[in-house]
């Protein structure tokens, strides 16, 4: 699933493509929208909201959207022949004279009016690459569930806003703890959040995406993805295991055993 740093850029390649141009064609290919014909609507402007994207249209309408797993926004030239994904999977289009943007496989995809946009948003936490971005509140929420694994709590988008998977477990590494160690365990909180903030941030206009400081191909990230490969710390193997995620899709985890110490008297992970 996409990080907010790269929902972040998508929704900006929106923005930049469309805003301010009326649509000569604008199809949703779903069926509770598919009689909504968009044409000769204005795209204000598209914004990101942690990995919501937010395209608000003249007439008081927004349209919502979310990648999830599988989703992607595609942007062509007029003209252009469209090379995302066979027609059928093609959930919306908003075309321009200049541009067109496609959407192929959006799970979530919804016409509303902009003054309801809280009803799909609104849950959500401090957005890390917001505008009012609160740090001291989303460590208040994050602390609301004290006995909460860490990692899990920071996927949780109603606590902060943009962290995914490989946030998830770069951010567990550069504070040193395990990522199933409890909220009320971990003395750098605080830190965490901060690092999160900046890391999305230095990362939001670039496609690759570093936590290292290196940009050197396979030393970008500090251990997700990397699996029985040394530490770039320590070199100690990196470990894995599957952790929590949504509902019936958990995802891989990834730490050092050596950098990020088990607590005295507390069990290793499972599957280390």
């Amino acid at each position: 699933m996409p990080e907010g740093d790269t929902v972040w850029r998508t929704a900006r390649r929106l923005h930049v493509a469309l805003s301010g141009a009326r649509l000569s064609r604008g199809e949703l290919r779903v069926p509770a929208f598919a009689t909504a014909d968009l044409a000769g609507r204005e795209v204000l402007e598209t914004l990101p909201r942690g990995k919501h994207l937010l395209t608000r249209l003249s007439g008081g309408l927004t349209l919502h959207s979310h990648l999830r797993m599988d989703g992607a926004w595609r942007l062509y030239a007029a003209g252009e022949r469209w090379t995302g994904g066979p027609g059928h999977q093609i959930r919306a289009v908003l075309e321009n004279a200049e541009r067109a943007a496609v959407g192929y496989r959006l799970p979530v995809l919804e016409l509303l009016p902009t003054r309801e946009e809280e009803r799909v948003v609104g849950h959500l936490g401090p957005d890390l690459l917001g505008p009012d971005w609160d740090a001291a509140e989303a460590l208040r929420r994050l602390r609301s569930a004290p006995g909460r694994e860490v990692g899990e709590a920071l996927l949780d988008q109603r606590n902060l806003a943009g962290v995914g998977n490989v946030y998830r477990s770069e951010l567990c590494f550069m504070a040193r703890v395990p990522p199933w160690t409890p909220v009320s365990e971990v003395a750098s909180l605080d830190r965490i959040v901060d690092l999160a903030r900046r890391l999305l941030d230095v990362n939001k206009a670039r496609a690759d995406r570093v936590t290292t400081g290196d940009r050197r191909r396979g030393r970008q990230l500090w251990v997700y993805g990397r699996q029985h490969r040394p530490c770039l710390r320590c070199g100690t193997p990196v470990a894995r295991r599957e952790a929590a995620g949504p509902p019936g899709a958990p995802r891989p985890v990834y730490w050092c055993p050596r950098c990020q110490p088990e607590a005295p008297g507390r069990r290793a992970a499972p599957g280390s």
